[in-house]
């Protein structure tokens, strides 16, 4: 006798969470990931031509928009949104209504574990959001909220509730996420170490945050993963995800939130040209040396008690002290007032004027 086929098991926090999604190009890398992204709802922001037609496979729920839905839904605020640059998804951030949000490149693909099965990104970037961080004390086996661990010999009662999850940040297999520098010396290095683990980065320090395989809840942090000014007309690339981590991890460790890192992997498959890389980095390759020393000295006020009011502390902190090293800071710092003034605008209750435009964006269910 044949069965009826079983319904699809309702994935975690399917109505909470938004998967955001930069391109240029047709997704078709979506039919890897039906499987996991099929009942989720996409946000699509195309850089670029907005003339340009993108496709997107049948089946998904999606809103799609381009440079002159920016525009329109932002007017004069749009200046802090990149063009041509994948620092535009914090567009995606701004306009979502969603608790969480999951952020994936489009030449980033579904990965296997290594006894070959599929790994389900998604769901352990989940699991990594709703479990606590260990921020003030490292436990010797990382997470010891993941199943088959728990808090080592030594490690303080008093410290064993955590602290809430901000940010989930998941690793590649294959192309490594390597400066143009190390891709020349290094052009057929490939990932292929698998490490079971996730850890929570430690109070006080940190780390190179990339953008192509990231979550965190948007309603904890959101206001504070601004990828900054990149691409056309500015003098910098590839340090949007790295500027966004950077003020990010500066304001969890003041709110007493958590960031992860180690699983999920994803397979990046696809290496851009070092040569059109170092173009792009030059000028953050040498001002690093300046921006880090300052992310790890600077100070935000006691009175700074929610991120927007952190952020803006941070946007003047930037533009007194970075804006001596180049007068790019000054812009960027501007830059960082207007986001907060625009997500301010687009999500404060009761004053939606972004809502009133958003079904213009292209989308389908």
């Amino acid at each position: 006798m044949a069965t009826a086929p079983s319904a699809k098991l309702t994935p975690l926090l399917k109505d909470e969470l938004d998967i955001v999604i930069p391109t240029i190009r047709n997704l078709d890398f979506l039919e890897m990931w039906r499987p996991f992204f099929e009942q989720y709802h996409l946000i699509i922001v195309q850089d670029g031509d907005p003339s340009k037609k993108i496709r997107v496979p049948d089946g998904f729920d999606y809103q799609l928009y381009n440079r002159n839905d920016v525009n329109r839904i932002l007017g004069p605020k749009a200046s802090c949104i990149s063009f041509k640059d994948s620092a535009c998804r914090c567009f995606g951030y701004l306009v979502s209504k969603k608790k969480y949000i999951f952020t994936i490149d489009d030449d980033c693909f579904v990965a296997k574990d290594p006894s070959g099965k599929e790994i389900n990104a998604l769901e352990q970037h989940i699991k990594n959001l709703l479990t606590p961080s260990t921020t003030h004390f490292f436990n010797t086996l990382y997470d010891p909220y993941r199943e088959g661990a728990d808090f080592v010999r030594g490690y303080p009662f008093s410290l064993r509730e955590g602290a809430p999850t901000a940010v989930s940040h998941g690793l590649w297999l294959n192309i490594p996420d390597y400066d143009a520098p190390t891709q020349l010396v290094k052009p057929l290095e490939r990932n292929t170490r698998y490490v079971d683990a996730v850890m929570t980065v430690p109070k006080g320090t940190l780390f190179p945050m990339c953008g192509m395989n990231l979550a965190f809840d948007r309603e904890l942090i959101g206001p504070a993963m601004y990828f900054g000014l990149m691409g056309d007309g500015q003098p910098i690339g590839r340090y949007d995800d790295m500027w966004a981590g950077w003020c990010m991890k500066v304001i969890c460790d003041h709110l007493g939130l958590g960031v992860k890192t180690g699983l999920p992997y994803i397979w990046h498959s696809k290496a851009s040209s070092p040569f059109v890389n170092l173009k792009k980095e030059y000028k953050g390759i040498f001002w690093q040396e300046k921006a880090i020393p300052f992310f790890q000295s600077v100070s935000l006020p006691k009175e700074c008690s929610s991120v927007e009011k952190c952020y803006l502390a941070l946007a003047g902190e930037v533009k007194s002290k970075l804006g001596e090293v180049d007068p790019y800071f000054i812009k960027l710092a501007d830059a960082m007032v207007t986001w907060i003034e625009a997500w301010n605008m687009v999500n404060s209750p009761g004053e939606k004027p972004a809502m009133t435009s958003l079904p213009n964006a292209t989308s389908k269910k």
